[in-house]
């Protein structure tokens, strides 16, 4: 009985060590060892690190990234000149499953026919109060005065704590009072996991969580009674007419924190609804209409993509996702809002 035990382990770890050699020669994703490295407040990778990034069971839209000094994914080293243009963002402006040529920050570079340099601070899984630390950071470091955001519609809402999406600084979402949130490090254990292609691809790729399995497994379903939202307001009074508390606290926060480190232009580019058949949830759609107002009072420059999106629309059935499996922005999405900014930042400049 013994041996016949002893056998079964020795199967299964012969198969599971088959199975790391085979997926370490497939482009799935590896560790990226995030930290903060340059900042307390700032979510990084190491500086020089190289990893792979891929999407899905079927490892699509794979590629290798490389962080520069300060552990961003940019084509280059942020240095101290005065014509750098920073583009501040989370996933939409890292954009690790675009080919570089095809991401933001080299984009933006061309749309400005290469006359300044673009250092792109993209941060995934990030919001607009650590766009305000970063943006404080290379203004302090290296003197940058121009400043483009490039927002993703939940920016706002996901500046609240416990949203998932806050590296540091967010707003406690009861008493709307600012503090900070930081990721925790992973556990010795799960810092030996991420080296394993295995667990990367059968927790990164396939998204796993075998706590949530386990759970699953011994607990009782009961059918849940579907509810029908009334009305958030009251007296007849539409919700989108009545404002939004958290929406003016964040854009508060935000624009007091950059207003001491934009010394030139601010442009914040905000992705909304890309197509008639996908609607923003109306929620969202009010703290977006919001959040606009606020930003365009603060004496920031705004660029709606709605409008570019409806635009391109108008001429073009193109789609500007990377694929039903990835809302983000592609290579032409990117390219439509990129050559906007540029040209609201040369106008800008020329008056």
């Amino acid at each position: 009985m013994v041996r016949r035990l002893l056998g079964v382990i020795a199967g299964v770890a012969l198969l599971l060590a088959g199975v790391e050699l085979v997926l370490r020669f497939l482009p799935v994703s590896t560790a990226t060892r995030t930290g903060y490295y340059i900042d307390p407040k700032i979510l990084t990778y190491p500086a020089h690190h190289r990893w792979q990034v891929s999407t899905g069971w079927d490892l699509r839209n794979s590629q290798s990234l490389t962080a520069n000094n300060w552990g961003f994914v940019a084509d280059r080293d942020f240095v101290a000149d005065p014509r750098a243009v920073a583009l501040v963002g989370d996933s939409y402006v890292e954009a690790s499953m675009l080919d570089p040529g095809d991401r933001p920050g080299a984009q933006l570079e061309r749309a400005l026919e290469s006359s300044r340099p673009v250092f792109a601070l993209g941060g995934p899984g990030s919001s607009l109060l650590d766009y305000a630390e970063r943006i404080r950071f290379v203004h302090q470091r290296i003197g940058v005065r121009d400043f483009i955001v490039l927002m993703e519609s939940g920016d706002v809402r996901q500046s609240l704590c416990g949203s998932g999406n806050v590296h540091s600084a967010c707003l406690d979402p009861k008493t709307l009072e600012r503090r900070v949130e930081r990721r925790v490090p992973p556990s010795a254990l799960a810092t030996v996991a991420r080296e394993s292609a295995a667990a990367q691809y059968f927790v990164g790729q396939l998204k796993l969580d075998l706590s949530s399995i386990v759970a699953q497994t011994f607990r009782r379903s009961v059918p849940q009674h579907s509810r029908v939202s009334g009305p958030a307001s009251s007296a007849g009074v539409p919700a989108r007419e009545k404002p939004i508390a958290f929406v003016d606290a964040v854009a508060r926060e935000f624009f007091g924190a950059v207003s001491p480190h934009v010394e030139g232009r601010l442009i914040i580019v905000i992705d909304g609804q890309r197509d008639a058949t996908r609607p923003l949830e109306a929620r969202l759609a009010a703290e977006r209409r919001q959040f606009i107002q606020r930003a365009n009072e603060a004496g920031a420059t705004v660029i709606d993509a709605e409008r570019l999106y409806a635009e391109h629309a108008g001429r073009s059935r193109r789609s500007l996702d990377v694929g039903p499996y990835d809302r983000h922005l592609n290579a032409l999405g990117v390219e439509l809002v990129m050559r906007a900014a540029a040209s609201a930042l040369g106008q800008d400049v020329a008056k």
